[in-house]
């Protein structure tokens, strides 16, 4: 079988291997998805996919891969081929109906509990993006949603460079950070002009600013807490 990746979990001592799943692999994505959302103390900051949702994407409409150690799949990360609807995250971060066709979504990413601290999430990240390159089908931006004060995610997406470019209620109501980038090397709108430092509990005040054009690049922690750093741009 043909690997993406080779590399060694210094926590755990242990080697590891990557490689694109398919629906041979349903099962252990499954569980492994339930054992992270059991392990979760704030079950509402993860957005698990349905059975039929793991079925779309590994049936041609996005891409999965996933970590592999002797006892089995450890960690996963997901690309989504959204269908074309009124919740598509580029109408929610103003993007024309002509570009959503070239928008792929970041979905799910879960790592086993035993494995983190390992920068997994990090590396599969890298790995799927790289794998999305070689595909056919070109698409222009990647976008994502988040939950506010889940902070390894919105961590890990700022790492990848991605942008908040909405906070609104998804999923009927869950509120989200929206998370946008460029995959075609193209800017983002000219030089910084102005930043902005907003507690991530201020909603009405990111909004604001969001609704304004600002983009949220960063994170901060403030006093045990944590602030967004937006920016507007010239």
């Amino acid at each position: 079988m043909d690997h993406l990746f080779e590399g060694f979990l210094d926590k755990n001592n242990e080697s590891y291997n990557v490689r694109l799943l398919s629906k041979e692999h349903m099962s252990q994505l499954q569980q492994l998805q339930e054992l992270v959302v059991d392990t979760l103390t704030e079950k509402k900051n993860l957005q698990p996919l349905t059975y039929e949702e793991l079925d779309y994407i590994l049936t041609g409409n996005g891409l999965m891969i996933g970590a592999f150690t002797e006892k089995g799949l450890i960690a996963f990360r997901a690309l989504l081929i959204p269908p074309i609807d009124d919740e598509h995250l580029g109408l929610d971060v103003g993007l024309e109906a002509e570009e959503l066709p070239r928008v792929i979504y970041q979905e799910i990413s879960n790592v086993h509990p035993d494995y983190r601290g390992n920068r997994l999430q990090q590396t599969l990240a890298h790995l799927i993006m790289q794998e999305l390159g070689k595909q056919d089908q070109r698409f222009t931006y990647v976008a994502c949603t988040v939950a506010p004060f889940n902070i390894p995610s919105l961590k890990d997406k700022f790492k990848q460079g991605m942008e908040i470019a909405a906070l609104k209620i998804k999923y009927v109501d869950q509120l989200r950070y929206i998370f946008i980038k460029r995959l075609d090397g193209e800017g983002s709108g000219g030089e910084i002009s102005e930043i902005a430092r907003v507690p991530m509990g201020d909603v009405e005040g990111q909004q604001a600013l969001l609704k304004e054009g600002w983009r949220g690049i960063s994170l901060e922690e403030d006093d045990g807490g944590y602030r967004v750093l937006y920016v507007k741009r010239g």
